[in-house]
């Protein structure tokens, strides 16, 4: 497991093709190659109607707190693992920078041929623009609200 790893930063506008297929911004591509991920580490979010990606590093920090866990008799290690072991999938990036969404994943996130890459620090998500664009008004004003909240010496 490595230090601290640089993070997914960005919203970078991309598109599905008639195929299932995205293409990682390229930036992505080279932090997951860092964190030597072979491809990309992609689960269905269980918040959101969006997709999770990773790299080897948020794996491993993943499967290092598991482990600290009984495999057989703590029902949050099952929760945990399935939420996101099971349902990540590793999906390799061919010689243009694009990976196969499996149909399942698709429909979780609802895409359609315009998606838009969120970088989240951690991991990056890929969504519909169309999805995003509320969910990221809604973040910016909330946001706001606590700043200008803080400001008036309401730090909740």
């Amino acid at each position: 497991m490595t230090g601290l790893v640089q993070p997914f930063i960005s919203t970078v506008p991309g598109s599905l093709d008639s195929k299932g297929r995205v293409c990682i911004p390229a930036t992505h591509r080279h932090l997951l190659v860092a964190q030597n991920t072979t491809g990309v580490y992609i689960c269905p979010s269980f918040i959101d109607p969006a997709l999770d990606a990773f790299g080897q590093d948020l794996l491993d920090r993943i499967n290092a707190r598991l482990a600290n866990q009984d495999p057989f008799f703590s029902a949050s290690y099952d929760d945990e693992a399935t939420a996101l072991i099971a349902r990540t999938q590793s999906l390799p990036i061919d010689e243009n920078g694009r990976v196969r969404l499996p149909d399942a994943m698709i429909a979780h996130a609802g895409l359609k041929d315009k998606i838009v890459f969120v970088g989240k620090a951690q991991k990056f998500q890929i969504w519909d623009v169309e999805r995003y664009a509320p969910i990221e008004a809604e973040a910016i004003a909330r946001v706001k609200a606590k700043m200008e909240r803080a400001r008036n010496g309401d730090a909740s």
